[in-house]
């Protein structure tokens, strides 16, 4: 029997924890021929003060079980409303919608295993309880995506690389997927790649390090570079970017995956002091860090994909999408490679990871593997995520 599509939202809380992304998709079929569609998207921020928790927790500050336990449930309320807010946007009852997919807050991720209690240990945390989000919302919700890979011995990360496939292979074209996220992640999609072929990374950081430093500067007045205003009326100072370049992480070999544990507190401090060494000026300072995304993702290319994949173009989302500085020095420095923003292929550059999220829903709900063990390390293609059934009506 024909199944009909199935509506599904996806939510998504990226490393920036500036708010939430949802994305409303139709989606129909099975690999290899499934069919999806973005039919509409929105977003929402979050209350300053749930943010700020957020940001504390995910930079290691110690908290109680019992506060991280309030947070996990706050959380799940916040994203439940998300879903129905966007539902009232979208101008659809939520009984019409089928699935949610919701990423959660990333607040720990460690994919590599170190020792623990007697035994080397990987393991990740997102919250925002997917119970919650089925109970407000009367949807059926998966939630919990990273733990089943990072179970067979994967990053956990990244997992968007499905719907990159999905959404990008071609017959001819080499391409890779670039989210300018929090972190900077690729997808490298040879032409004619199987699913196995597909090799993905965090390369560094993206946004992550650009809105610390425009949040210190400005003393919290400004969260990002709107459209590089900051950046572009700073001074480059070499010295600087050539000392971010030696950055380790840059050097290690996928799979590899990062986030706010390193790029975090710590590391602000530590390019803090760099620009009072080289006397650099706020602005001087964070436009060497939006050269130096751009750089550490034109670095993770030439180091461990272009030698070995001949690639034709670079798809481009995420909110970085939207810095010109940034996409001017990718442009400058990948001459015979063509840059497009994802909008090209029918997906804005901030729905993407949401839309992921839907996909990946999906896929779970029809117990089939979302995750690319070429991509996390994995040693088994698995069924991601936790499925946490709407109320009986």
């Amino acid at each position: 029997m024909k199944r009909k599509p199935m509506l599904v939202l996806g939510l998504m809380s990226g490393t920036s924890a500036d708010g939430i992304d949802v994305a409303l998709a139709r989606i129909s079929g099975a690999p290899p021929r499934l069919k999806a569609k973005l039919l509409d998207r929105t977003s929402s921020k979050f209350p300053p003060s749930l943010r700020k928790e957020i940001l504390r927790v995910a930079e290691q500050h110690p908290l109680t079980a019992g506060e991280l336990s309030q947070l996990n449930f706050r959380l799940g309320e916040v994203f439940g409303e998300a879903a129905l807010a966007a539902c009232h946007r979208f101008r659809i009852s939520p009984s019409r919608v089928a699935l949610i997919g919701s990423h959660g807050q990333t607040i720990f991720h460690q994919g590599d295993p170190v020792p623990s209690l007697g035994r080397a240990t990987a393991s990740t945390l997102q919250i925002g309880e997917p119970s919650v989000i089925a109970a407000r919302t009367g949807i059926t919700t998966v939630g919990d995506f990273r733990p089943a890979d990072i179970a067979l011995g994967g990053q956990g990360a990244p997992l968007v690389p499905y719907a990159d496939y999905l959404l990008y292979r071609h017959k001819k074209l080499g391409r890779v997927s670039l989210n300018l996220g929090g972190i900077a992640n690729v997808t490298v999609i040879p032409a004619s790649a199987r699913p196995e072929r597909i090799v993905a990374f965090d390369t560094g950081t993206a946004n992550i390090l650009i809105d610390a430093l425009v949040a210190h500067f400005t003393h919290g007045r400004q969260r990002f570079d709107k459209d590089a205003r900051l950046a572009q009326t700073g001074r480059s100072i070499p010295a600087v970017i050539d000392e971010l370049m030696r950055d380790p992480y840059l050097k290690l070999a996928p799979p590899k995956s990062t986030g706010r544990e390193y790029y975090g507190h710590a590391y602000v401090k530590r390019v803090l002091a760099l620009g009072r060494r080289h006397r650099a000026q706020p602005n001087d300072l964070i436009r060497a860090a939006t050269i130096f995304s751009a750089l550490s993702v034109v670095d993770g290319l030439n180091r461990f994909v272009l030698p070995k994949t001949k690639i034709q173009q670079l798809v481009v989302s995420g909110g970085g999408a939207s810095n010109p500085l940034l996409l001017a020095q990718l442009c400058a420095a990948l001459t015979n490679i063509e840059v497009l923003p994802s909008a090209r292929f029918g997906i804005p550059e901030e729905a993407k990871e949401a839309f992921a999220f839907a996909l990946m829903a999906y896929e779970t709900f029809h117990q089939r593997p979302s995750n690319l063990p070429s991509a996390t390390g994995a040693s088994h293609p698995a069924v991601l995520g936790k499925i946490c059934y709407a109320p009986l009506r």
